[in-house]
């Protein structure tokens, strides 16, 4: 692997064992201070080394989308991404053009690795989250991450037999970019019931600038015949948001996999919300108005789907969108869809940069 990954002593090899994190144990995690940092390039050298018997990555390019508002501050890389619960895509999603061996995890981590170093974002969201404790966070955490992770009550990872424990969603935010001020874990409600979905909800302050915002991460409920529910738990999350923002005085970003389209009542809700929400993925469309056409791609059993369902909001008034990472195209993904020897999850990761509005403060 080189004389760089060398010095990693095999870090891709050293979190913890899956077998380690069986029930209960996976509620235990390492302690990121006794745990050496890692170069970020070195890491991906390596995960590249692991994956040298696969196709490349595939090229993805941002748009830029600055406007005539300088920012004197670098800007915040955020990314969103359902990464495919391993328990989930082995077990239970039934991706009938996809070969076996193209879901392996130790082959899998390391495509999802190597999608997060090649963008580097400040923040990641996370969804489908089932190897938190053994891979996730002490690799994160050792590149200089601080990671939160809010698993489901009742995940269905742990029906499928070897499961690596629940899934759920995770944020990361780079310590010496941001600090926490403070942070939330939201079990959603619909129609005063508690449900199986949650989110994360977090306010930083930037150590460059020393503004704050929030930052949120959720996952609604899946399936078609389920839009009710998935528009009651936007909803509950509309009302704790304009909490913790105090209506909307805290700029804020909320990504998420809503497992929606734009024309269900759960986008327009936000998209109508008093928090003056847009959605940043519109903004690569000719018209800045329109979702992009996927952001999921599959076959299973039941059939081919192709879906808008991730989305990155923003406040609109407080942030700016300054550029955005372009979709894989359809030649791309190929015939067979996701997931794929090239791409190691169903729901393809947006990416976007931010920078504040600059502004009398009276406006945040």
């Amino acid at each position: 692997m080189g004389n760089g990954t060398g010095r990693l002593y095999s870090a891709l090899t050293k979190t913890l064992s899956s077998a380690a994190a069986q029930h209960p144990e996976y509620l235990v995690s390492a302690d990121p201070d006794h745990l050496e940092p890692i170069d970020p390039k070195e890491l991906l050298e390596e995960c590249r080394a692991v994956l040298h018997t696969r196709p490349p990555r595939y090229q993805r390019d941002f748009v830029d989308l600055r406007t005539d508002c300088p920012s004197s501050h670098p800007p915040i890389r955020v990314m969103q991404w359902n990464i495919l619960a391993q328990a989930l895509g082995e077990g239970k999603d039934n991706f009938v053009q996809c070969p076996v061996e193209a879901l392996k995890w130790e082959e899998r981590k390391c495509l999802i690795l190597e999608e997060i170093l090649a963008y580097q974002p400040d923040i990641l969201c996370l969804q489908e989250v089932d190897h938190y404790f053994d891979t996730f966070q002490p690799l994160l955490s050792r590149l200089g991450y601080q990671g939160t992770f809010f698993p489901k009550p009742w995940s269905p990872c742990l029906d499928v037999e070897h499961n690596n424990g629940p899934d759920g969603c995770a944020l990361f935010f780079l310590q010496n970019r941001f600090k926490l001020i403070n942070s939330t874990n939201i079990r959603l409600t619909a129609m005063t019931l508690k449900t199986n979905q949650v989110a994360i909800a977090q306010t930083l302050e930037c150590k460059e600038s020393g503004r704050q915002f929030c930052i949120a991460v959720t996952h609604l409920k899946a399936r078609t015949g389920w839009e009710r529910f998935r528009s009651a738990q936007g909803c509950d999350l509309l009302q704790n948001l304009q909490n913790i923002t105090q209506g909307a005085k805290i700029p804020l970003i909320v990504c998420g996999d809503f497992n929606a389209e734009p024309t269900e009542e759960v986008y327009q809700h936000f998209a109508s919300s008093s928090l003056n929400l847009n959605s940043a993925y519109k903004l690569l469309s000719p018209d800045g108005q329109s979702e992009p056409p996927y952001t999921t791609w599959k076959i299973r059993t039941s059939g081919e789907c192709r879906h808008t369902l991730d989305y990155i909001w923003y406040s609109r008034h407080a942030l700016n969108v300054t550029s955005a990472l372009d979709l894989l195209t359809e030649e791309q993904i190929g015939p067979n869809r996701l997931p794929s020897f090239h791409y190691p999850s169903d729901h393809l990761s947006l990416v976007c940069d931010f920078s504040f509005s600059e502004g009398p403060d009276e406006l945040f």
